[in-house]
């Protein structure tokens, strides 16, 4: 940081919490006997410049190539994770960290160290988490050779705008290794996962309890190593997917529930009133048990975004939000069940009708096509009926705890 004032400023903040170092610079490492040293003395050059005590912190994720030795001679502290995984180095590293605000980056020589200002300045402004942006979208810029070409045009541009689609947060680069956060918002976090995918759970998190998220645009430079990366990249990259995924039940659930419970029940209710033709293209009952499929089909995958949001809220994998609360609170037992009645009710008045229509046949042999657009409707309104009421049962032994 050049400017003296701004300096000033984040000593007096830090001395008035009483915090024993303003900043940890985080590196997890495995096996980076080649990059470290360079990695490290860029880092103590930036804590020098910055004129701010720091400290910078390795952990060590079970390196067999010197990496330890390297890291204690070159003035760095050293914490020893023992359970593998990426994740684990860096919740292992920042509960170790003695700073307010801890940098992290990876120790490969692929981020700049010595150029760390602009995060501790978004730090020192306010902000919980700030991104580095390595990608031209966000300011950024990527070396030659420095990001395979998967990376830089499919897996990390088509991920971060899922990330910016499901948790709307303002970030071109949801993957991008080097960050900084404050303690505080660690520990507001509470991170869990313990793979590459801890990445993406850090600012999905940050978004959920609606931090305050900053980004800074950086460069990103080939890697010293000549080892290959650690980086697997169609595995970590459907783990990142996944991940969003499963934290996002809107997306997950709810959104393909409701398109299947609106087209099936659209085309559903006009096939039963008769047939529909698009030019010598006939569509009849067989369309109308597709759609009651997808009637079906539709209702229960909503079904699951409900639990898996009462769910993830219960246990603390999500936060709490209003509209989830409002919608627990008119879900009760009772009146899930007494809905799911109705529902079952309709079914049955359905089906009696349909019954009455093979009475006029004497129970004998009737015309398929007019039978069953009296039975499918019914059939699947008495799905739902039933499907409804154990439905309200779970959802009221998922809120138990809640309540």
């Amino acid at each position: 940081m050049n400017d003296t004032a701004s300096i000033s400023n984040l000593n007096n903040q830090l001395s008035s919490t009483g915090e024993q170092l303003a900043i940890t610079i985080l590196m997890p490492c495995l096996n980076e006997a080649e990059t470290l040293g360079a990695c490290i003395e860029k880092a103590q050059h930036s804590l020098k410049q910055s004129r701010l005590s720091g400290e910078v912190l390795v952990a060590d994720n079970g390196s067999t190539d010197g990496s330890v030795a390297i890291a204690l001679r070159s003035g760095a502290r050293v914490v020893h994770v023992e359970e593998r995984g990426y994740g684990s180095a860096l919740r292992n590293g920042i509960d170790a960290a003695r700073g307010k605000w801890i940098v992290m980056g990876d120790a490969d020589d692929s981020y700049d160290f010595a150029n760390i200002d602009a995060f501790v300045e978004k730090l020192g402004q306010g902000f919980e988490l700030v991104m580095g942006c390595r990608m031209p979208s966000g300011g950024g810029k990527i070396m030659g050779g420095a990001m395979p070409w998967k990376h830089r045009w499919l897996g990390n541009p088509v991920l971060s705008w899922i990330g910016r689609l499901f948790f709307r947060c303002p970030v071109h680069d949801f993957h991008c290794g080097l960050r900084a956060l404050s303690k505080d918002a660690y520990n507001q976090m509470d991170l869990r996962t313990t793979g590459m995918e801890f990445a993406s759970e850090m600012v999905i998190k940050a978004a959920l309890k609606q931090m305050k998220v900053s980004e800074v645009p950086i460069t990103l430079h080939k890697d010293g190593r000549s080892r290959p990366p650690h980086l697997r990249s169609w595995r970590d990259g459907w783990r990142h997917l996944r991940f969003m995924l499963l934290f996002s039940p809107t997306w997950l659930f709810l959104i393909p529930g409701l398109l299947l419970l609106l087209l099936g029940t659209v085309v559903g209710l006009r096939l039963a009133a008769g047939p529909i033709y698009v030019g010598r293209i006939g569509f009849d009952t067989n369309t109308l048990l597709l759609c009651a499929m997808s009637v079906i089909l539709g209702v229960q995958i909503c079904l699951f975004a409900i639990f898996t949001r009462v769910f993830a809220m219960t246990v603390g994998l999500l936060p709490v939000s209003d509209r989830a609360t409002t919608l627990f609170r008119l879900l009760t037992l009772e009146r899930g069940l007494l809905l799911s009645l109705l529902v079952l009710l309709v079914g049955i008045l359905l089906l009696f009708e349909a019954m009455l229509y093979w009475k006029q046949a004497e129970f004998g042999p009737i015309s398929y096509p007019a039978s069953l657009r009296k039975v499918v409707p019914a059939v699947t309104t008495i799905s739902l009926g039933v499907q409804g009421v154990f439905s309200s049962f779970f959802l009221s032994i998922l809120g138990l705890s809640r309540r």
